[in-house]
């Protein structure tokens, strides 16, 4: 009899999502330019606040959602490329999907600090530009348009590819959870937290996030 696990809590879903338009949006406001940068940059702020807020979230947020669920050690990464998963990898990240999450995390909080910073001497100078000197804007600027946004789009890429392999080929849906939040599996196992005290508490480390993401922009133009 199969056992309905919550893994994926509502705070986590809406932040994986909302990440997903966002990139979108950049990518089209940013290949637009002009007046499209003002949303690239708009964008670019509500990104770093969902950034934040997931990192707080990975420690306090639901069971599956913490990052102590899915930091693993090189031996059981090794057992989960050689065929012999731990339970716990097939529930919430499993070994690959952990490393994914880290890089897409990393490299994107690297992409909102070059454009926090950088200046294309065109149409865009990141607000906190005036806190570095010139040479180094411009080298944020290069980062941001020459490496970042192709490491982000090979992790994107990446990442839909492996979706894709565990749908067809191990008959495993990864998107189902994200949308629904449950899991069906063979053996029970412990549920992520999702009441609505603990959605109140996402929705204050959002604002919180918010709030940071606001004076970090307001520093910079009152300077």
């Amino acid at each position: 009899m199969a056992n309905k696990i919550r893994v994926w809590d509502l705070p986590t879903r809406l932040f994986h999502w909302a990440l997903v338009a966002c990139i979108i949006g950049l990518v089209i406001s940013g290949y637009r330019g002009g007046a499209a940068m003002d949303w690239h940059a708009r964008i670019g702020y509500a990104v770093l606040t969902l950034l934040l807020f997931r990192i707080v979230w990975g420690f306090v947020g639901g069971r599956w959602s913490r990052f102590a669920s899915f930091i693993y050690s090189p031996a059981s990464v090794l057992n989960y490329l050689r065929g012999k998963p731990h339970p716990d990898h097939l529930i919430g990240h499993n070994p690959l999907g952990a490393g994914s999450v880290f890089a897409m995390l990393a490299f994107l909080l690297a992409q909102v600090a070059t454009g926090l910073v950088g200046d294309d001497e065109i149409s865009f100078t990141g607000p906190l530009n005036r806190f570095v000197s010139s040479a180094q804007g411009l080298a944020a600027t290069w980062y941001h348009k020459r490496i970042g946004q192709w490491v982000l789009a090979a992790l994107v890429v990446l990442h839909i590819g492996a979706i894709l392999f565990y749908l067809f080929r191990k008959n495993d849906n990864l998107i189902r959870p994200m949308l629904k939040g449950d899991k069906e599996l063979a053996d029970a196992a412990a549920s992520s937290r999702d009441d609505a005290a603990s959605r109140l508490a996402a929705l204050v480390v959002l604002a919180l996030c918010a709030a940071l993401v606001t004076w970090l922009v307001k520093l910079g133009a009152a300077a």
